[in-house]
């Protein structure tokens, strides 16, 4: 079968991809494999170097780069240690395209800037979003309310347009709620370039969560509404599937002994030195506190994606769950849903044109931009 017609937007003329689709960096899932496979479908994959020290993500960007010679990503969630080692690691390897979040990173957009890379930002407000393009971002993945993780607090149908009237001259990728060709064709109509879809990737046959938590979002019982959202599971904002595990975690933190032992076991589980987490606990204390109880909720997270253990452990879900209903391969998602989104983008044209209707050669030039 043949697959669908390139789509010409910002984001795929940026990145010099096919399909104006993006995975996000998942801790524990967006792993070489699957970053390849989204690449190799015409997508860009994004690599999770959180879990990584700067050794395995060198390891991670070889592999990568042996099953695909298509644009790809790593991700720098600078707020973390080990962050910054990764994301200088990504930079001598000349990665097309560094993902920053959760800090300012000028200082990799000048390194990624010198070699023709591209560095898009996460934000999920306006402040934010001035911030990372004065820091040298090339374009801006919008986190909306309904992500999985840490999105922010307002929906998507708000903060897309709201962005892009803002910064009509940056990019956007567009996340949270998205899973299917319906939401593609309607991110591009709020004003995004493209859209980014972690759990709906999650959810297919590369992907390395674990079976139990795919055979459990992808159920016919599975719905939009079950998940949870606060602060109380690792300090940020956070949307989590929801079960008993994570009504009761959400419901208190853990108290401060207990958070701090968890982190600095996770530390060493991770291989990250003591000596980088010790001095911010002192000179930083808000900030190192929030990374202590991130720490401290790495064990439950992996129970639920590693493992599979939905009784103990706490899987990180979007409200998209709700659209989710199959585990395919990501070639076949990625061909649905460019396929969706182009039929859907026709019948809207043809409601707003009086009843003309297009084919689907003029249906994916209807997206450029």
């Amino acid at each position: 079968m043949a697959s669908a017609p390139a789509v010409r937007t910002r984001i795929t003329s940026l990145f010099g991809c096919k399909y104006p689709i993006v995975l996000p960096g998942m801790s524990w899932i967006s792993d070489p494999t699957l970053v390849a496979s989204v690449s190799k479908a015409g997508g860009v994959g994004i690599l999770a170097t959180g879990p990584l020290n700067p050794e395995e993500t060198r390891k991670a960007i070889h592999k990568i780069r042996s099953q695909t010679d298509k644009p790809f990503g790593i991700g720098a969630t600078l707020l973390m240690p080990g962050a910054s080692e990764n994301a200088k690691v990504a930079i001598e390897e000349k990665v097309p395209i560094i993902n920053i979040s959760l800090g300012k990173g000028d200082w990799i957009a000048d390194g990624v800037h010198e070699y023709g890379g591209k560095v898009l930002t996460t934000v999920t407000n306006a402040k934010h979003a001035q911030s990372a393009i004065d820091s040298g971002a090339d374009a801006l993945m919008l986190t909306g309310h309904e992500a999985a993780a840490h999105g922010g607090d307002v929906t998507s149908l708000v903060l897309i347009p709201s962005i892009a009237k803002r910064f009509p001259e940056t990019p956007i990728v567009a996340a949270g709620g998205f899973a299917n060709g319906r939401g593609l064709a309607a991110a591009i109509s709020l004003g995004a370039d493209a859209v980014a879809m972690g759990s709906r990737f999650a959810i297919t046959k590369e992907s390395s969560l674990a079976h139990n938590m795919k055979r459990i979002v992808s159920s016919p019982d599975s719905t939009e509404s079950d998940t949870l959202y606060g602060t109380n599971f690792d300090g940020i904002p956070a949307r989590v599937l929801a079960s008993d595990e994570s009504s009761r975690v959400m419901k208190n933190p853990a108290p401060l002994p207990v958070v701090m032992y968890r982190a600095f076991n996770s530390a060493r589980k991770m291989n990250i030195p003591l000596y980088k987490v010790i001095p911010g606990l002192i000179t930083q204390w808000e900030k190192m506190y929030i990374i202590a109880q991130f720490g401290a909720a790495t064990e439950s997270i992996m129970k639920a994606t590693v493992d599979g253990n939905n009784e103990e452990g706490v899987q990180f879900i979007g409200q998209s769950q709700g659209l989710i209903g199959d585990i395919p391969t990501v070639d076949e998602l990625v061909q649905r849903i460019i396929s969706e989104a182009m039929e859907v983008s026709s019948r809207s044209f043809e409601t707003f044109s009086g009843g003309r209707s297009i084919s689907k050669h003029e249906g994916s030039e209807l997206w450029e931009m």
